[in-house]
């Protein structure tokens, strides 16, 4: 299988599995992940973590062989199928996590943007290179990096077509954190630091950021206070009061 999902304890792991094409991106493999997500959008994880396997890629980008030779319709076609399946990170019910082990590049640096946090190894390159092709990001790159590191920014890595390495790209604030050490125990650790939270407060403040994106400033508050109400109904918004005031860990329930 090019998709491999497994659990480990609480956490999803999905690992693109192509390592001789660097874990490319074809329509298969785009597909598969697109039927993994649904699988950990129904069961009880806590987080979804995903990566590349072996030491080299995260994602080399799309299979380039697979780009040539279809219609328009049939071009456009397959553009928004990739968008739809990497959008499902924005709707599944609980955070994800690119661990960007090496190459993230084109379609590799697009699923890495639709995920809650990224975090990069020390070897990691991320870029997106399609301008060097004559073409630009079709799975959400241009809006996805623009949000994540503003326009001009964006514009640049977009247009030059330029790779940029793990300090950079924390620089930038494309990536989280960079990690030392072995990469899934890093990461497991990372997703230690909120998976232990209840699930409705973390699934309503990521969406009250993603939906302010698309909002002014006046209905992003409105949006959020909406949505902050919502959360102090909640059994664990109680619950979570109540812990505080009688100084004592907190019990969530999810609920």
């Amino acid at each position: 299988m090019a998709v491999e999902l497994k659990r480990q304890d609480d956490i999803a792991v999905l690992t693109l599995n192509r390592q001789d094409a660097l874990n490319a991106l074809n329509f298969g493999l785009v597909r598969d992940i697109g039927a993994a997500l649904d699988e950990v959008a129904a069961s009880d994880a806590r987080a979804l973590l995903i990566t590349g396997a072996g030491k080299r890629a995260f994602c080399a980008g799309a299979d380039v062989k697979e780009l040539s030779g279809h219609t328009l319709f049939a071009q456009k076609r397959g553009l928004e199928f990739g968008q739809e399946v990497f959008s499902k990170l924005d709707t599944l019910p609980i955070p994800s996590v690119a661990l960007i082990n090496g190459y993230a590049f084109g379609g590799g640096l697009e699923l890495a943007l639709a995920c809650t946090f990224r975090l990069a190894t020390a070897n990691a390159k991320l870029g997106l290179p399609e301008i060097k092709l004559g073409l630009i990001p079709g799975y959400g790159g241009t809006q996805r990096l623009t949000r994540a590191i503003g326009a001009g920014r964006a514009l640049e890595l977009i247009m030059t077509g330029r790779q940029v390495d793990c300090m950079e790209a924390f620089s930038l604030g494309l990536v989280n954190r960079v990690i030392e050490g072995d990469p899934m125990e890093a990461a497991t650790a990372f997703v230690r630091e909120f998976s232990g939270h209840g699930i409705p407060a973390l699934w309503l403040a990521r969406q009250a950021v993603l939906r302010s994106q698309d909002a002014t400033l006046h209905d992003g508050l409105k949006i959020e206070s909406d949505l902050a109400a919502i959360a102090l109904t909640t059994f664990d918004a109680k619950e979570g009061m109540a812990a505080f005031i009688e100084k004592r860990t907190p019990n969530f329930r999810d609920q």
